[in-house]
């Protein structure tokens, strides 16, 4: 019998590498640069799934629940305490990780739109092998 939490990693991981596959497939076989820009979001959220996959204890430690990275009572906590708060809490780094990665990917999106939309001023089209055969 299969219980439920690998039941759900593995519809995740099944889930991921379709987005992975059709990210990929949009970025280098499609194209139109709208549908390359969307593929590319596609993947930077698909990496940042991944990233807060990784950081979440309960795939390595099954039997203990998580818990937030947040020590409440830090005054009487012993070695025996810490090291169950440190083997039960989630990893803080690939969320603080994540959330620079939506910046930054905010931003190259942002200038993306930018530079497609002067592409479709200068050459009237969107169509990177039109684009191509205009360029001459």
């Amino acid at each position: 019998m299969i219980s439920l939490s690998t039941y759900l990693l593995t519809i995740i991981t099944t889930s991921m590498i379709v987005n992975l596959a059709l990210a990929l497939y949009g970025i280098f076989f499609k194209p139109h640069l709208t549908k390359k820009i969307i593929a590319l979001t596609i993947l930077g959220d698909t990496a940042n799934t991944f990233a807060l996959i990784v950081g979440y204890r309960r795939w390595i430690y099954p039997n203990t629940p998580s818990r937030p990275p947040v020590l409440i009572n830090y005054t009487n906590v012993d070695q025996e305490g810490l090291n169950r708060f440190v083997n039960t809490a989630v990893d803080p780094l690939p969320q603080a990780l994540v959330l620079t990665a939506i910046v930054i990917s905010l931003a190259v999106t942002l200038f993306l739109v930018f530079l497609a939309l002067q592409i479709y001023r200068v050459y009237g089209t969107l169509d990177v092998r039109e684009i191509k055969r205009l360029k001459g």
